[in-house]
């Protein structure tokens, strides 16, 4: 049984980085037919924080990484401490003060890795290793060892800075007389200057582009593409299609640069398929937390808006920002804008306007064009000389959806008003 564990410390947010390893150990399972554990490691007392872990859990959940076991490393004290004491009277480790050391044996030690290949590394070059510190907690190395043997870990997938630590972990292995597992790991994820990915760079937890409006969907999309390729060039990958065709070995050694701006394209491919009402429901979260205490449309209302942005958007947040004209009573006016369209007086041509539009029985996108052209031709001007200073009158922008449809999301009343308070200014 293929068995791999994804293994985050509770003592900082779910790193992209970190769910990038969650995800690949999760294809390998399921590509095989086997069972992906979440261990917590939280042996650090000090570090280990409730809201960490809860937010670990929550975004390996939003990512739809769903474990078969679930363990926190805190509950297994006891296993450690008697593990550690075997090692003390088969005389192959010793205390000093309360601490419990293994003696390093002198040798060559050779570990085939899946992606790497052979790495061979002389023991002579490690001292001698802490199994359990003074306070009575077990080190990183000897608990990771201790657990992956007990849970039948058969394959160790784990970012690349972990190599230094898998000499040292073979050691505890055969000391225990454990039989170790495979090991793979992956490339670093890299920012745009080729250095680690830092909170310098930007965003870095998982809950940062989930508040940013990504889809999770996109997301583990975008992480498959970093150091795997599913062939033929693709980008949009259909996850069940990646999960049969994953191979461990077809990972690159080389670190993956993380470009924020295709996620964003990507993540907008995502919102331009995605079904209206579904996308409309995941907005309401978004509208809720931005106007507190205020009363949206809903249901087909809110669908039609969604509608209008939705090839605009590449997160759900930018749908905030196309659609502040229609959630609050003033228009925030984007100065460029206003300056080029409503620096000349429109006061004839929006009074008219608004007067036609105020006799409208049904005001749709057809009746509100025909009677903006009925006005254009009265006027004895062309639509592209009113269609601008109406669309910023409206909205504070140049640009945005057509002109009739934003009406029409506005409602009748909003419309004519907006209109009024410009040509009244």
């Amino acid at each position: 049984m293929v068995r791999v564990r994804f293994a985050p410390s509770p003592t900082g947010y779910l790193h992209i980085g970190g769910a990038r390893t969650a995800l690949f150990n999760w294809m390998y399972a399921k590509a095989l037919g086997g069972k992906f554990v979440l261990r917590i490691e939280d042996t650090d007392k000090v570090r280990s924080k409730k809201e960490y872990l809860d937010e670990i859990l929550d975004s390996m959940q939003w990512l739809g990484f769903h474990w078969d076991e679930f363990y926190k490393q805190s509950d297994r004290f006891d296993l450690y401490r008697q593990y550690a004491q075997k090692l003390l009277d088969e005389g192959k480790a010793y205390r000093e003060g309360e601490a419990v050391i293994l003696k390093m044996p002198q040798k060559q030690i050779k570990i085939y890795d899946l992606i790497r290949d052979e790495i061979s590394v002389d023991t002579k070059e490690i001292k001698d290793q802490v199994l359990m510190k003074s306070d009575g907690s077990p080190t990183y190395s000897f608990a990771c060892v201790i657990d992956d043997a007990l849970m039948e870990i058969s394959c160790v997938i784990r970012g690349e800075d972990h190599i230094s630590n898998t000499p040292k972990q073979i050691v505890i292995y055969e000391a225990l007389g454990f039989r170790p597992p495979k090991f793979a790991h992956l490339p670093l994820i890299l920012d745009y200057e080729r250095a680690r990915m830092s909170k310098r760079a930007g965003a870095v937890a998982v809950s940062d582009y989930r508040r940013q409006g990504f889809l999770p969907e996109a997301v583990v999309n975008y992480l498959m593409l970093l150091g795997w390729s599913p062939g033929n060039n693709q980008e949009k990958i259909a996850f069940a299609s990646a999960v049969k065709n994953f191979s461990i070995k077809k990972i690159n050694k080389a670190g993956a640069v993380f470009a924020l701006d295709k996620l964003r394209w990507l993540n907008g491919q995502y919102i331009k398929e995605m079904d209206t009402a579904r996308l409309a429901q995941l907005l309401v979260h978004f509208l809720k937390e931005k106007y507190p205490g205020n009363t949206f449309p809903d249901g087909k209302a809110l669908e039609n808006i969604v509608q209008l942005f939705k090839g605009r958007m590449a997160t759900l947040t930018d749908f905030l920002e196309w659609t502040d004209f229609i959630f609050t009573d003033k228009v925030q006016f984007d100065p460029e804008s206003k300056e080029k369209h409503l620096s000349q007086d429109k006061s004839k041509e929006f009074h008219l306007l608004a007067q036609a539009l105020r006799e409208i029985k049904e005001f749709n996108v057809k009746s509100t064009e025909e009677v903006f052209r009925r006005i254009v031709e009265q006027l004895g001007i062309t639509a592209g000389d009113l269609v601008h200073p109406v669309r910023v009158a409206l909205t504070g922008r140049a640009v945005g959806p057509g002109l009739f449809e934003t009406m029409v999301v506005l409602g009748q009343n909003k419309t004519i008003s907006r209109l009024q308070e410009c040509f009244n200014r």
